[in-house]
Formats: C-alpha cells, structure tokens, sequence
C-alpha cells in the first residue's frame, strides 16, 4: 500500500484529497498545512508519494519541494495547483516536482498522478 502527505493549507483540500486516496487503497501518513510541517512529517515518515499545494503560508510549496528534495533527491511530489497558476506550477517542476493536478480535483486525475510518479 502506497503511503502519501497531502500538504495543503485548506483543510477541506485535504479532505478531498484524503477521501479520494483512502476509497482508492492509499494510506494517508500525514497533513501539513504549511511547507514548514510539510518537511518535517517527510522526514519523519517517509511517504512515497507527496501532494503539495503551491500557495500557503510560512513556507509556500515551491520552498517546500526544494528542502524535501535536499532531504530525499528521489522525493516524489505532485503539486496542486489552482487555475492561473502556469508560472509557478514550472518553478515547481524545475524544482523537482513530478506532475501537477488542478483545482477543482478530478479524482481520476490525482489518482492517475499519484500512480504515475509511484512507477
């Protein structure tokens, strides 16, 4: 069973995501709603894939790919990103982020993602 962290800084975003991954057989390990606790629940449990928001507080997404990346360089990370979002969502890729989903979520779409960057 794939593990994920779903970092966003809307709880009902997680929510969404949560109830998608967990009726799919994904286990949910951690929620962060910023890229500071984003980080450290990464280190501390390891998941195989993470979903990461672009625009939160602290520490927005893009920082937190960079520092999970230095941490992890295999680090798989799909970015949420709402519409209107291109230019950030390529800082992220760049990054090392591997794919991207839209707001509004499509579960079709996160699943496939998320399946796409575990191989």
């Amino acid at each position: 069973m794939s593990r994920v962290l779903i970092v966003d800084d809307a709880a009902f975003m997680r929510m969404m995501i949560k109830d998608i991954l967990e009726k799919n057989g994904f286990e949910v390990v951690g929620e962060a709603s910023n890229g500071f606790k984003a980080v450290e629940i990464y280190k501390n449990e390891k998941p195989d894939v993470v979903t990461m928001d672009i625009t939160m507080p602290d520490m927005d997404g893009i920082e937190a790919v960079k520092a999970i990346r230095e941490f992890d360089s295999n680090a798989k990370i799909i970015m949420c990103s709402a519409m209107g979002q291109q230019t950030m969502v390529m800082d992220a890729i760049r990054a090392g982020a591997k794919d991207f989903i839209v707001k509004p979520f499509q579960a079709e779409r996160v699943l496939e993602a998320i399946r796409k960057a575990i191989g």
